[in-house]
């Protein structure tokens, strides 16, 4: 195990000095045929790569070297008797200590053959020796390593934009977490997890490829998430403990690594401030694996964090005045408004139950920090001088504009329109706000009318409330049946007690329209 590591920033004089490119692979320039590079001597191995060509006739180009390069000599420097002493000795270990990745030697013009003494020497010290063909000219060779580095910078590009992509779909989601999660997980090939303020684990996706010894894990109840191998997850939550905010003890870090029996380890702190972490475990480090995990840990804090424009503490003081016994009226001015909208809100189809990361993240979508959810249904309070827009993956119903003493009744309005929405499977409904005939009657005419008509169904709400639904959705049993998720014999039962107890025959419009004011007004 390593020491964990913070990110460097690569404006920082203690960054490394390595170029804002890929790297190359050794063996892609190897299988360039237009150069016909050979390797003589040195390890053979497929991790070894170059940032960049350097070409020095330097007896010693140690203090000209920055680590990772390919340089190129022709043996200008090398003194006739050089075979007899330590020259190469020397000259190899200097160039290794520096951090060259590879050296190159040209056959022209000064030498015909590599030196046998260098050859050994590489062969010492673990330094890949390239044979450079006469006909091959060091600017080929460094033109060559351009173009690799410019195809390899291309195609991270390339995956990183398609992992933005990805991401910023997957944040629009009715599930925003867990699919940011799998698609991190996914564009990493490894195991991408949430930490809450506690340490505990929120959220993870993904899986790990076996690293030694480990015990079989079973599967999730998708099938697709396995325990990452024995010491992995441990080490992974300790990292995301390095970059969780310490209070007075100073600032932490925004993100840190680590490596675990070859495993790469990276935590990212969110930037709510409230000590979520996103932690992330991968069998590899590609140069654009940074880059992907932040652009995920950027919309994690969006979905975890608060970003609207009342504050936390105005709300909280509401909250206090209302359990203290203050009206709505009195404290609808902390909130930001006068009249407010109220939202109901169910994800579409068989998605999952709504959480409160989810619900979170449909409450900023909709541009309001009030939130509650409970019994599958998100219940967001919308500032009524914002427009409420059908929303991605849900099914939202929106009450009419009331102010704070008519918000019990916005409540009841927005969950008939979510019913109707549910039940003609429409992404938004809105409940009607427009005047109608039953505004002619006086209130209190009316309400006395709508007493008396319903008094025989009133103790009864399963009876009142299907009867009003039956009647919204044009007397439809498989739509009502959908919209109070009951049986559509059951709907029809109750709509039966309810025309024997009333006396009145349901077919008839008349009666439907007298029913419908009075269920409106009573």
């Amino acid at each position: 195990m390593e020491e964990p590591s913070t990110v460097p920033d690569p404006q920082s004089p203690s960054a490394p000095a390595v170029p804002p490119t890929p790297p190359v692979p050794l063996s892609a320039l190897l299988a360039r045929e237009d150069l016909a590079l050979r390797l003589i001597a040195g390890p053979a191995e497929p991790d070894t790569v170059i940032h960049w060509a350097h070409t020095s006739e330097m007896a010693d180009p140690y203090p000209y070297l920055l680590g990772g390069e390919l340089l190129l000599s022709a043996g200008v420097h090398i003194p006739e008797a050089a075979g007899s002493g330590t020259y190469f000795d020397d000259y190899v270990s200097r160039i290794v200590a520096a951090g060259g990745a590879a050296l190159g030697f040209g056959l022209a013009p000064v030498h015909d053959t590599v030196p046998r003494a260098l050859v050994e020497a590489c062969d010492t010290y673990g330094l890949p020796l390239l044979e450079v063909p006469p006909q091959t000219t060091f600017s080929g060779v460094a033109r060559a390593v351009w173009q690799l580095m410019a195809q390899a910078r291309l195609a991270e590009l390339r995956r990183v934009t398609e992992a933005q992509q990805s991401l910023a779909a997957a944040a629009a989601r009715p599930d925003p977490v867990p699919a940011v999660l799998r698609q991190l997980a996914q564009r990493v090939g490894g195991r991408a997890v949430l930490y809450g303020p506690e340490g505990t684990e929120l959220a993870h996706a993904g899986r790990l490829p076996p690293s030694g010894p480990t015990t079989p894990a079973a599967p999730s109840a998708d099938g697709a998430d396995t325990v990452p191998p024995e010491g992995t997850e441990e080490a992974l939550a300790g990292l995301a403990g390095v970059v969780r905010p310490r209070g007075a003890h100073g600032p932490a870090p925004s993100s840190a690594t680590d490596t675990v029996d070859g495993v790469h380890l990276a935590a990212y702190a969110l930037g709510s401030g409230q000590g979520f972490v996103l932690g992330v475990a991968a069998p590899r480090r590609d140069p654009g694996d940074h880059t992907i995990a932040s652009v995920a840990s950027v919309l994690l804090s969006l979905l975890t964090g608060e970003h609207q424009s009342g504050s936390g503490a105005a709300r909280s003081a509401a909250l206090v005045r209302l359990l203290l016994g203050a009206a709505p009226e009195t404290v609808a001015p902390l909130l930001g408004g006068e009249r407010w909208v109220v939202v109901h809100a169910r994800p579409a189809g068989d998605g999952p139950a709504p959480d409160a990361v989810s619900a979170s993240a449909l409450a900023t979508a909709l541009g309001s920090a009030l939130v509650d959810v409970g019994g599958g249904v998100v219940r967001v309070l919308v500032p009524g001088d914002r427009e409420t827009v059908a929303q991605p993956g849900w099914i939202c119903g929106v009450s009419a504009p009331a102010g704070p003493h008519a918000w019990a009744a916005a409540d009841t309005q927005a969950a008939r329109a979510l019913a109707r929405a549910r039940a003609t499977r429409a992404p938004l409904v809105r409940h009607g706000d427009r005047p109608a005939l039953a505004d002619l009657v006086p209130p209190a005419d009316a309400e006395a009318h709508a007493h008396a008509l319903l008094a025989p169904v009133a103790g009864t709400p399963a009876l009142t409330e299907t009867l009003r639904t039956w009647l919204s959705l044009h007397g439809s049993w498989d739509r009502t049946a959908v919209a109070l998720s009951v049986h559509r014999n059951t709907v029809r039962q109750r709509i039966a007690r309810c025309s024997a107890l009333l006396a009145a025959d349901l077919d008839d419009p008349d009666v439907r329209m007298e029913l419908w004011f009075a269920l409106r007004d009573g």
